[in-house]
């Protein structure tokens, strides 16, 4: 199998030749350097340009300003009040520092912005997919409906705002939902085939488990159901504590879950994970990107890796990383690491298999 085709395999809960192995994007490494194209080469990785989608569609009107001393401002304008972020950029990082909405009452004014739904482009992803061909698995990433309040509230006041006005927040989520599933539509029309969705974090981690049933249970079935219309894969992306929202988070209807990060970063139990999943949700990730891979020797990760695909393997698995982007080469000797102890398991399996 190609890497693409055990990815997919894989993905939908079938059994590959091996499991996969890989990262979520390339990390640190240069494609185009030695290395980067041996990791490329060598491993099952997911690469994840965007899909264009923005809540605001092609007719909201944006004014970028610079405001000296490393803050700059976008506005949006709208009928009812401008919407204002502010960033500061240090010689570090940046951040925003200012958010458009303080209150469940001022969503009305993104809800009041004219909207014109953005053209579906996908000629970037079918660039990628040229670019790479087999050798990893090119999957868009889109927001979910959350997201568009965490893009106008502040950590602290979306918080304070499902407390306070939760039917606000759930009309706002699902006017951006109606806009997300008329995108996703016409992309998978379009030929796109695996979506990688993110936001469900935003819920488990910072509003609990009242808030999974409103805004994910309600909302993100229908993304899913609409990337299933042309048989793409609903692939979702959730941090933090795991394991009491992993039959929410199945009964949603996605296809692959990440990272699932394992103790003492996550709450991962794996072998309990794989009963609550198993033939419905393709488990990936459960190995630490910067505290495993980019720190422990090789025979570490060898005998950790072995471990987890006994938990985990043969099917419905993808032994990867914590999605952090942040890995570099010792990290992707790592994940090369990995896919030794697949195929020695692979080939045990069929060993057994064959009676030998």
């Amino acid at each position: 199998m190609t890497s693409r085709e055990r990815l997919l395999c894989a993905l939908r809960c079938g059994t590959p030749d091996r499991v996969p192995v890989g990262s979520f994007t390339l990390g640190r490494l240069d494609p185009e350097s030695e290395f980067g194209r041996e990791f490329i080469l060598r491993t099952d990785s997911i690469h994840s340009p965007g899909c264009g989608f923005d809540f605001w569609g092609r007719s909201a009107t944006r004014e970028h300003t610079d405001e000296g001393n490393g803050v700059t401002a976008l506005c949006i304008h709208g009928p009812r009040g401008d919407l204002v972020w502010r960033w500061r950029r240090t010689s570090i990082t940046s951040a925003c520092v200012e958010f458009p909405c303080k209150t469940a009452a001022d969503l009305e004014r993104a809800l009041a912005v004219p909207y014109e739904p953005p053209q579906v482009d996908v000629d970037g992803y079918r660039r990628e997919l040229e670019r790479f061909g087999d050798e990893l698995l090119v999957m868009p990433g889109i927001p979910n409906a959350v997201c568009w309040a965490t893009e106008l509230l502040s950590p602290e006041d979306f918080c304070i705002a499902w407390a306070d006005a939760p039917d606000a927040m759930i009309d706002l989520v699902g006017v951006a939902n109606e806009r997300l599933v008329s995108f996703v539509r016409e992309a998978g029309a379009q030929g796109v085939d695996c979506f990688r969705v993110v936001g469900g974090e935003y819920v488990t981690v910072q509003l609990g488990p009242k808030a999974v049933g409103a805004l994910l249970g309600r909302y993100d079935t229908v993304l899913c159901d609409a990337i299933h219309e042309h048989g793409a894969i609903a692939y979702y992306h959730c941090h933090g504590a795991i394991m009491p929202f992993l039959s929410d988070l199945r009964d949603l209807g996605i296809d692959a879950l990440d990272p699932l990060e394992a103790p003492p970063w996550g709450d991962c139990d794996l072998e309990r994970a794989k009963e609550i999943l198993r033939g419905r949700v393709c488990i990936v990730g459960n190995l630490d990107d910067m505290e495993v891979l980019e720190k422990a020797d090789l025979e570490a990760v060898r005998a950790i890796g072995r471990e987890r695909i006994r938990q985990a393997g043969p099917d419905g698995f993808v032994l990867g990383g914590t999605a952090s982007g942040t890995f570099a080469e010792r990290g992707g000797r790592g994940f090369m690491a990995l896919v030794e102890v697949a195929e020695e398991y692979a080939s045990d399996r069929q060993g057994r298999e064959c009676g030998g």
